[in-house]
Order: structure tokens, then sequence, then C-alpha cells
């Protein structure tokens, strides 16, 4: 077999198995899913939102990312669980990917996340979604939506649930960082707490615009509270940018 044949048949099956172990990871998610999402809209209605997250979400949520784990390969390391207070904060986040939607929510549960309102339109899963009260904003009208969060996560947040938010409003690739909203400072501000900034590389494993997933371990990093008492809120804003910004250059 000359040179030239190998590596262009280790190559085919480098493609082929991580085809199947999409095809297969997907097809897992997408039943589990399915029945969860019904279970959770037949049997969910009674429980209060601590018991509703408890009981229905996390367990969905830890599922997928060890299907995730087993199918795929994607492990993850997580530093500066330290820095996580006792009560519930503004959690601000870098967006790569799906898979940090997942693991933050068995990282940091009650949780309620800012989504796009077209998400609760889904059959059985958007409307599982409704029933968990996420802060399901119009991002085609900026003002409302700034409202709306500052709202529904101050009322969040004096239940004790931590509100999470990706500022970046998109997925970006690893290496990169995009413009940051102000929504979550505002908030945290506005609400008196702090901000907790947590970065990672998951979109090294789990690529935003391949359906296909690498095998590796992903960084989580947990950084010190920013107290917003004494910041205005593009300060506040600034400071976790800029620590997210460096925690992910260090992770490459």
């Amino acid at each position: 077999m000359s040179s030239a044949v190998y590596p262009g048949l280790v190559n085919l099956f480098r493609t082929t198995f991580a085809t199947l172990r999409a095809v297969t990871f997907y097809s897992a998610f997408g039943l589990w899913t399915a029945f969860w999402s019904m279970v959770m809209v037949l049997c969910m209605y009674p429980f209060s939102f601590n018991h509703r997250y408890r009981f229905f979400v996390r367990p969905w949520a830890m599922v997928t990312i060890y299907l995730c784990r087993f199918i795929c390969g994607i492990r993850w390391q997580v530093r500066g669980k330290e820095h996580i207070p006792d009560s519930a904060c503004v959690v601000i986040c870098n967006h790569q990917s799906t898979w940090e939607t997942f693991f933050l929510q068995t990282l940091l549960p009650p949780q309620t996340q800012v989504l796009k309102q077209d998400l609760l339109q889904i059959p059985f899963f958007g409307w599982a979604l409704k029933m968990i009260e996420p802060i399901a904003i119009n991002r085609n009208n900026t003002r409302q939506a700034l409202e709306q969060v500052r709202q529904q996560g101050d009322a969040a947040l004096k239940k004790g649930v931590w509100v999470l938010i990706f500022p970046e409003g998109t997925r970006t690739p690893p290496g990169t960082l995009g413009k940051f909203s102000r929504g979550g400072a505002g908030l945290a501000k506005a609400a008196e707490v702090g901000v907790l900034p947590v970065a990672h590389n998951a979109g090294t494993c789990w690529p935003n615009k391949s359906w296909l997933k690498n095998p590796g371990v992903i960084q989580v990093a947990i950084g010190p509270m920013i107290d917003t008492g004494q910041l205005s809120v593009n300060e506040a804003n600034d400071n976790a940018r800029t620590w997210i910004d460096q925690a992910t250059k260090a992770m490459s």
C-alpha cells in the first residue's frame, strides 16, 4: 500500500467513525429529550419551581452531558468551584456551543436562562421549557428584552434562583469573544448581587458549525465574584469580559 493511500484510509475511517458517533448521540439525545419532555409536561405541573428543577430539569441535563461523554468522548474539568457563592447571583458566561447550556444547569441549580422566545414554540420541548420559567426574549426588540431581563431576573434572584446570561447573544468560535451586552451586569447592579464570570472552551469539542463532535476535555473556569456595589454597569460588564477573555486565552 502506497504512503499516499494509507493517510487517506485513516482519514476516511476517522470521518466515518465520527459520523457514526454523532448520529448515535443525536439519536439518543433526541429520544431522551422527546420522552422526558412528555414526562415533564404530564407530571411537572403540581411541583414548585425548585422541585421542578431538581426532579426534572437537572436530570435531563445530566443525562444529556453523560450521553455526550460516553458516546462522543467529551469529558470536562472544572476549576474555581471555591468561587461559587452560597446565594444565587447573575452568572455571565461566554457562548461557544450547546454543551455549556446543559452543563451549567447541573453546576448551578436552580437556574433560569435568558433564551430566544422562539424555543417555546417547539412542541413538547418548548411546552416543558415554558413550565420552568425561562426569561424568553424577543431579540428584535432590544429595549423590551433588557427590561424583561431586569424584571424577571430580579424576581428570580429574590427567589434564590441563579440567572445565567450569555452576553455575546450568539455563539462564537474558540479563541474569539464577541461584544458583551450590558444586560447581565445591569441586572446584577439593579438587584444588588454580584456577577460570577464563567469561561470555557466547549467549542473545541462541540463546534458550532459542525454536527460532528470531537473527543477531548472541555475546560471550565469559574472566576472570583465581581462585586457590583462599587462599580458602574459598564465597569462590571468590562471586568467580567476581561476575566473571561483572559481565562479562555489561557485554555488555548
